[in-house]
């Protein structure tokens, strides 16, 4: 009995350790874009809401890259400002860019250094946020290439 109580203990333990790493990666805003940011467009941005298992609800970015330079891309991380009903940031969150593979039965997405988005292409992507500020305006939120990856 004594030694269940202590896994039990432990993997609360490894769960709550695990979790608070998870959270959201911020840069800073004043974070200078990309120099190849110049090349990439970013256009016909859709967002939609679903409920998960728990009970929350979970926010999705959707939209259209273009990349029309000369390198091919296989990598791109990019800023995310919500702003408040002042314009100020009430959420500042990072990641990197996953393109949409797959739409029925459900949407997929994989890194973009599965199928890397070669000069003159174009790809769907989709950006997934767990948790949006309460203070967010509800108006699309600010985009930044901050890096990319290319060969």
């Amino acid at each position: 009995m004594a030694s269940a109580v202590v896994i039990a203990v432990v993997g609360a333990l490894i769960l709550f350790y695990e979790r608070g790493k998870g959270g959201p990666t911020v840069t800073p805003i004043s974070a200078t874009a990309d120099p190849y940011a110049a090349n990439l467009t970013i256009a016909n941005l859709t967002m939609s809401e679903s409920s998960n298992l728990s009970g929350g609800k979970v926010t999705y970015l959707d939209g259209h890259i273009t990349n029309s330079g000369s390198r091919i891309v296989t990598g791109i991380t990019v800023q995310v400002l919500f702003r408040d009903a002042a314009h100020e940031v009430a959420q500042n969150e990072t990641q990197a860019l996953r393109i949409i593979r797959t739409r029925d039965p459900y949407v997929d997405v994989e890194p973009l250094s599965a199928s890397p988005l070669k000069p003159g292409s174009a790809d769907d992507f989709r950006l997934v946020f767990d948790t949006v500020a309460d203070q967010w305006d509800g108006a699309y939120p600010d985009i930044r290439v901050i890096h990319v990856d290319t060969k």
